[in-house]
């Protein structure tokens, strides 16, 4: 096999899982996969329209 067929496994792996990583595990592929902002929301979008449970409330940004 060649690396791409690896990483073609690897990435239907990683959607098949996807709803039972944990945040952190989600957010390190994430941005592992995308280079471009446009890429991030389209693989965004994508993947909330696929595991819509995987829409997280925003993290916060400040202590209360």
């Amino acid at each position: 096999m060649d690396e791409n067929r690896f990483a073609s496994l690897l990435g239907h792996a990683a959607l098949k899982v996807w709803p039972d990583l944990p945040r952190a595990a989600q957010e390190l592929l994430f941005s592992a996969a995308v280079d471009d902002a446009l890429i991030a929301n389209s693989l965004a979008e994508f993947l909330h329209d696929r595991h819509p449970k995987t829409s997280h409330p925003p993290r916060p940004t400040r202590l209360a």
